[in-house]
């Protein structure tokens, strides 16, 4: 079995590490550009074409599925991605974690890129999952790109500027883009008020990475034989990890594992 994951930078390591995890035996791709990223500015076209071009590297390798671990390609490019690869390869894409965050009560802040924050998509879902529950759209301009380069400072002044424009009394936060989910835990030390009820963080990562095992009739088999390999692309070319990765967790899981051959 092989999935393949797709993101403009290294946001998908963090569903890569939970397929990783629920299922050791997969053989992995990890396709990016990191050349191009962020995408977050560019435009809707300009996003599908770049976003066209991970996947269809991803899909020389033939994978069983495909997962978009990326909010903004997500957003701009499912319907060109699906209409290109399935039903050959299953398109899994990634959905903030709104639902789920408004079923819990409220006051819900959604962390979300400039580009995504407002848009009549991230709007949608709000209104469709979360009716009746008070949500904060909360821009992170930089975070994205401080996480894609483990840029500490910059990480850290960019969470300490959303976490300023967080109510105080918010009781949950979706993480709105896949990199944010890198450094959850920084995330939630900023918005923690001291006394407060412990807040709550939303990712997707462990829901798309279900998702996909559901799309090609597989199950989680945590105790499968971990014996599976690892392909990187970076801009359609074999490569490793870039050295960021490697300062995350998740990026660590991964690079443990054999590179394919």
């Amino acid at each position: 079995m092989k999935i393949a994951l797709m993101d403009s930078g290294i946001g998908l390591l963090a569903a890569a590490a939970v397929v990783r995890r629920l299922r050791p035996d997969a053989d992995l791709v990890l396709s990016s550009d990191p050349g191009s990223m962020p995408w977050g500015p560019r435009t809707p076209e300009d996003v599908t074409a770049r976003a066209l071009a991970v996947a269809e590297a991803a899909a020389l390798h033939g994978p069983a599925a495909l997962i978009v671990a990326c909010n903004t390609a997500s957003v701009r490019a499912l319907p060109a991605l699906r209409a290109r690869l399935e039903p050959q390869v299953p398109v899994i894409g990634t959905v903030p974690a709104i639902k789920p965050a408004a079923a819990g009560g409220g006051p819900v802040a959604i962390w979300a890129t400039p580009a995504t924050t407002g848009s009549p998509y991230q709007r949608g879902l709000i209104e469709e999952f979360a009716g009746g529950v008070e949500v904060t759209e909360v821009a992170c301009p930089g975070l994205a790109d401080a996480v894609e380069h483990a840029d500490q400072a910059a990480i850290d002044a960019a969470i300490a500027a959303a976490a300023a424009r967080t109510p105080e009394d918010v009781r949950a936060v979706v993480l709105g883009c896949t990199h944010y989910e890198l450094v959850a835990e920084r995330i939630r030390a900023a918005v923690q008020r001291p006394g407060g009820p412990a807040i709550v963080l939303h990712g997707s990562a462990e829901a798309v990475a279900a998702q996909a095992l559901r799309r090609i009739g597989e199950r989680p088999e945590p105790g499968a034989p971990a014996d599976s390999k690892v392909t990187v692309l970076l801009g359609g070319l074999e490569g490793t990890l870039p050295d960021p990765a490697l300062t995350y967790e998740e990026g660590r899981i991964l690079s443990a594992v054999s590179p394919a051959r």
